[in-house]
């Protein structure tokens, strides 16, 4: 019997059904059995937006699902099959399938962000190994780390593909005396950006990474080479090539996995991010060959778990705000994601990267920061 199955398919994971731990399930109604089975990770996040079934802390449900590979287990589905066949014949992140992400998920609305974000805005890991006691703090030791790592001084001209809300230009203009060129694809965080960084020399730009021009003394790209896509990441790096000076220094800041994939997990790329790849090592590292000299790969995706966590308390506290404009399902949606993705942080199954790259080299090696 598929009910009997599943709930000893989840009893290998420690997970129990009707349990008393915080990880167990409580299933309200019994067809969320065959949809998971018939749709995979679509019908568990989905059954779940329902109000299904419900788990009091799915971030450690997700922690001992991904540990145990229960994914593994569900056979194949036809939304994951099209997706494997959709990114190995066409290239799902061309310019106009690239702005489908911004319309899903960056414009939302500044003002919900501005309540789960810190007051930089960054939407990408902060850095608490250093000790960070907050988001807002974690944030940005980030930042400042970025700049160490770039020995960034005043002067200096950066250009940052995939800017956000700004907050990294704001940074880097106003604590550094950097002048930064932003660029973004979405229409409500240049406007944002553009009012945060009045009087500073900073500009923010409507243009995808494919068409930047200039010459910059940095490159700096933090959570969007994610959206890249694998048919791209060559082309990235050549153009973020193209764009440096001898001697430039450019500092990747992405999330990446432990394996070469050609998707996202399908409940995410069709609700969260769609379109969106978690590069392998493999992936990168052939990418780059031949354009930059590697000066560190610094990984540290616990860090994300913490940050993911933050954003997830933030939410909450101002989900009451919000709940009449968005609705009960997107805030099950946006609970299910911010927890699903630090369940699998803490698993370690995915990972949080900052390369830094030199065109042509770092005379007497660079000296690592951290």
């Amino acid at each position: 019997m598929l009910e009997n199955w599943m709930e000893e398919t989840l009893l290998t994971a420690g997970i129990g059904v009707r349990g008393e731990h915080e990880w167990d399930l409580a299933v309200h109604d019994r067809s969320v059995y065959g949809r998971v089975a018939a749709h995979g990770s679509v019908g568990l996040g989905e059954t779940y937006m329902e109000g299904l079934w419900d788990c009091p802390s799915l971030d450690s449900m997700f922690d001992r699902l991904v540990r145990a590979k229960l994914h593994e287990k569900v056979r194949p589905n036809l939304a994951l099959a099209l997706q494997v066949a959709k990114a190995k014949f066409l290239n799902i992140q061309t310019r106009r399938r690239s702005r489908r992400v911004a319309k899903v998920h960056y414009d939302l609305g500044n003002d919900f962000y501005e309540a789960m974000l810190d007051p930089f805005m960054q939407y990408s890991c902060g850095y608490w190994s250093a000790g960070a006691q907050d988001l807002a703090a974690a944030q940005e030791a980030k930042l400042e780390l970025i700049c160490r790592k770039l020995g960034l001084r005043a002067g200096d001209s950066v250009l940052e593909i995939g800017c956000g809300w700004g907050g990294f230009a704001r940074f880097a203009a106003s604590r550094h005396g950097a002048k930064v060129v932003g660029c973004t694809i979405s229409g409500e965080q240049a406007q944002w950006a553009r009012k945060a960084c009045e009087g500073l020399p900073v500009e923010i730009r409507m243009e995808d990474y494919r068409d930047l021009d200039g010459t910059f003394d940095h490159v700096v790209s933090v959570g969007m080479f994610e959206h890249v896509g694998p048919k791209n990441y060559r082309e990235f790096f050549r153009i973020a090539h193209g764009l440096l000076r001898p001697g430039g220094l450019f500092l990747l800041h992405t999330i990446g996995g432990n394996a070469e994939v050609v998707g996202m997990d399908p409940w995410i790329d069709k609700y969260i991010f769609p379109g969106a790849v978690l590069p392998s090592p493999a992936g990168v590292a052939k990418a780059m060959d031949g354009l930059f000299v590697l000066e560190d790969w610094h990984s540290f995706g616990p860090d994300y778990e913490l940050t993911l966590m933050a954003w997830h308390e933030n939410f909450e506290r101002s989900w009451p705000k919000f709940s009449e404009r968005f609705g009960e399902r997107f805030g099950r949606m946006w609970r299910y994601y911010l927890l699903q993705c630090a369940g699998s942080f803490r698993a370690r199954e995915n990972q949080l990267w900052q390369l830094l790259l030199s065109k042509g080299g770092v005379a007497g090696g660079w000296k690592t920061v951290r």
